[in-house]
């Protein structure tokens, strides 16, 4: 009885006829509908087989179209962070300044000096395009730019402690988002690791037996504790401190400061996060952070230091492996204009959000909530906590107003809004949906409005 149903199924050919089939083929190419038919009728098949009715030819090519959608459907797209974790590494961390945007799309469409050198008419070395900036922002000598901190701190450590010993507090071997850990990038670089001191407490004189036994050390490592905080009974030596004890021996220090603020977070009611500028200053060889957290530009690595240590890098084999590319190297510069013009904290978006007020947060809010009562949705606004995320300043926190969206069923509202278009991200707290302005664009409330208002209609 079911081989006769299912000889009522048409075949591939017959429904590439149709001519809706017809205008899939001219939206998604012929060799996509066809994987896509023979996809529908597999589960038809499964379906008659099981005692199903026998699908009519309108509804296989439904099912096929919608198939054909999911796969077009790109993974990677925008999102509204409505979260309140400004540096957000699931969403993408630092957005980027309207500059930065133009300049990724005044190269991305044409040809670009990435390695030229316009004067000479020869080729050039994409080095040279933020390295001016960036000696001129911190005070070093020399400026490297890699793909991310992670490929900064091992190149590093590859190209000065290979084979030899890398000398770190046992309290900075940490793990970063995702899983990497500080040892296992030190191990892949080919430097012995030599641990000094004991997780809450490293002294002067750890590093001191370990520098004048017989361990050969190349570089003294720390890696800032940029996204964990360890307190109560604790010490470890200042980075100044470390600077003089390697001059003292002959060895440099590496200094992995992970955020890489070039501001003063104090300023804005936070605790003080290191600065590349205080890094430089303070003496070390190395210091490396990362362009996409509290720079606020794209994901990138970027060394600064000496010239006698950063110059040999920019040599290094593994140097080509790590390089950015012109989208990068294009946001980049476009970053760090802004604070050479002294207007970071109104172009950057990160410091943007920082320093936006809790009297202006409070206005946004309160307008959210009169246009979600408006559309018959229960919102108040509550008082909250915004958090700089993205591994820096743990544990810092900012005064916001959340609004507060009243649902019987939270976990499906909150779904239902990442269901949208475009996407909005919230987070749940105290059995409700919540919303805070610190991090959504002005740009963007509009849209992320009407897509919380569909979602609680639908529910």
């Amino acid at each position: 009885m079911n081989v006769s149903r299912l000889r009522q199924l048409p075949s591939v050919d017959r429904l590439l006829g149709l001519q809706p089939v017809q205008e899939l083929i001219d939206a998604y190419g012929r060799e996509q509908v066809v994987e896509a038919l023979r996809w529908a009728l597999k589960v038809a098949r499964g379906e008659v087989s099981a005692g199903g009715p026998v699908p009519d030819r309108g509804s296989l090519t439904a099912r096929a179209t919608e198939r054909l959608k999911e796969l077009a459907a790109p993974s990677l797209r925008p999102v509204i962070n409505a979260t309140g974790v400004i540096i957000h590494t699931n969403l993408g961390r630092a957005p980027l300044s309207q500059a930065a945007r133009e300049a990724v799309e005044a190269v991305s469409g044409g040809y670009s000096t990435l390695e030229y050198d316009i004067e000479a008419g020869a080729r050039g070395h994409r080095s040279v395009h933020a390295e001016r900036l960036l000696r001129s922002l911190t005070g070093a000598e020399s400026a490297l730019v890699v793909n991310n901190n992670a490929g900064a701190v091992l190149l590093a450590l590859t190209g000065l402690a290979y084979g030899r010993g890398a000398i770190i507090s046992r309290g900075q071997l940490v793990e970063i988002g995702g899983g990497f850990r500080v040892p296992d990038v030190m191990e892949q670089s080919g430097a012995r690791l030599i641990e000094v001191g004991t997780t809450n407490r490293t002294h002067m004189y750890d590093y001191e037996r370990a520098l004048e036994g017989n361990v050969d050390g190349a570089l003294m490592l720390r890696a800032h504790h940029s996204n964990f905080r360890v307190v109560g009974f604790t010490s470890e030596p200042s980075l100044e401190e470390l600077v003089g004890l390697g001059e003292k021996h002959g060895v440099p220090v590496v200094d992995d400061l992970g955020s890489g603020a070039l501001l003063e977070t104090r300023e804005f009611g936070l605790a003080h996060e290191p600065m590349v500028q205080e890094s430089v200053e303070a003496g070390a060889a190395v210091v490396c952070f990362s362009g996409d957290k509290l720079l606020g530009g794209p994901q990138a690595g970027i060394i600064v230091g000496r010239g006698a240590y950063v110059d040999p890098l920019k040599s290094h084999p593994l140097t080509r492996a790590l390089r950015p590319d012109k989208l990068c190297l294009a946001a980049l510069q476009a970053t760090l204009l802004h604070y050479l013009r002294g207007e970071a904290l109104e172009a950057v978006p990160v410091w943007r959000m920082v320093a936006t007020s809790l009297e202006k947060i409070e206005q946004r809010a309160n307008s959210w909530q009169q246009r979600l009562a408006a559309a018959g949705i229960d919102a108040s606004v509550v008082d909250g906590r915004s958090t700089v995320g993205g591994g820096s300043l743990p544990g810092e926190t900012l005064p916001t107003k959340l609004v507060a969206v009243h649902a019987e069923h939270p976990d499906a509202l909150a779904s239902a809004m990442r269901e949208g278009d475009p996407a909005v991200v919230g987070r749940i707290e105290d059995g409700r949906v919540v919303l805070d302005p610190r991090t959504v664009r002005t740009d963007d409330v509009s849209m992320m409005l009407k897509t919380v208002i569909e979602a609680a209609e639908r529910l």
